[in-house]
């Protein structure tokens, strides 16, 4: 045997190869680094149950080696890991099933070989389920860390790399807001919330502009364009709310479909938000059988006579673009940011669009 190794060693080095030589690492100098990546400090987890599963996520890095890592929940130890395959990072996710509500305290504690010890602590709370704030609201998502809707607790599809924002209008209480990103937006089908025979329709939400594509969708319920599927417009049904550039400024439009024929809502000037200002923005727009509105910051830009819409077809909304189903005047992802939006199945007057105005800014 001893022999064979010999040999062995001989050959490794006449064909180029050294043979393994142990390195000292050095000193351990630095305590390990813990990034708690969810829940976060101030995560509000609400569902429909009153216990639920958390889903931990974290990483820990260290200059030498991870030694052992802690979760602790409100003062209980609910999982421990040690023996790392990655011995310097450590990216981890656990599943804790007892979640009760109420407010609660995470820690992650990591050590590494020489005993430095870093423990980072989050609080965060499971909420009651959410109950509508408004009268006739059936739709609500303030983004706050998740693109969860907090009446049918659905979880929107993602297309592309929608992120958050950092920020919240809801000031106090709001946790974060949706960004958008190039070829990026949500969906959610619309039988969660919307009946096809529904005569009224509004929707309340705060907006900050980026005027970068200078033109996007912002909200759309429409019907595919099966004649023209890569550049759909088909504007019989629905609606179509989105914004292009007017000089500079960014213009604000809602186009609505009657069933056979679609009618304009073009506030022109009045519906114009100035890009160069760094603030946000609140919109609504409210449809009935015989009317509809437009408002920014609770004035109406833009409202006349109408109808009634056509919902058939309508399976699915796009919020913050116009894709799939209005892209034939490029109207595409919006990398605005938008918070606290909902819907409601009514049409709003102007004194509820300045009560839900104040009391969500």
């Amino acid at each position: 045997m001893l022999l064979a190794c010999t040999m062995l060693l001989f050959a490794c080095e006449e064909n180029g190869i050294d043979a393994i030589t142990p390195v000292d690492p050095g000193p351990d100098l630095e305590a390990p680094e813990v990034n708690l990546v969810f829940p976060v400090e101030g995560s509000k987890i609400q569902v429909a149950e009153d216990v639920t599963s958390l889903r931990i996520q974290f990483e820990v890095t260290d200059d030498i080696e991870v030694e052992s890592i802690r979760l602790m929940l409100d003062g209980s130890e609910i999982a421990s890991y040690a023996n790392f395959p990655d011995y310097r990072r450590v990216l981890e996710e656990f599943t804790y099933d007892l979640l009760t509500n109420g407010d609660h305290t995470l820690q992650v504690i990591a050590t590494d070989l020489v005993g430095q010890t870093t423990t980072v602590s989050v609080d965060f709370e499971k909420v009651e389920p959410y109950q509508p704030m408004f009268d006739g609201e059936i739709f609500y998502m303030p983004f706050d860390n998740n693109y969860l809707e907090l009446l049918t607790l659905m979880e929107a599809d993602r297309i592309g790399n929608p992120s958050f924002a950092g920020t919240s209008v809801v000031s106090g209480s709001g946790l974060n807001s949706y960004e958008g990103a190039a070829d990026s937006y949500l969906t959610f089908p619309t039988d969660a919330f919307l009946d096809d025979n529904q005569p009224e329709f509004s929707t309340t939400f705060w907006y900050k502009l980026n005027a970068s594509p200078d033109r996007a969708g912002v909200l759309v319920i429409g019907p595919p364009d099966t004649a023209n599927p890569t550049s759909a417009n088909n504007r019989t049904k629905g609606f179509r709310f989105f914004r292009e550039n007017a000089g500079g400024m960014q213009r604000f439009k809602l186009n609505i479909g009657r069933g056979t024929a679609d009618s304009w809502f073009d506030g022109g000037a009045a519906a114009d938000v100035d890009p160069s200002v760094d603030q946000w923005v609140h919109f609504a727009f409210t449809i009935s059988n015989n009317e509809a509105r437009v408002f920014i910051n609770d004035q109406i830009v833009r409202e006349g006579s109408f109808d009634g819409i056509s919902w058939e077809d309508c399976d699915k909304v796009s919020i913050m673009s116009g894709a799939p189903n209005f892209i034939g005047w490029n109207h595409r992802s919006d990398q605005s940011i938008m918070d606290e939006l909902r819907f409601y199945d009514k049409a709003l007057s102007p004194a509820e669009v300045m009560e839900i105005m104040d009391a969500t800014s």
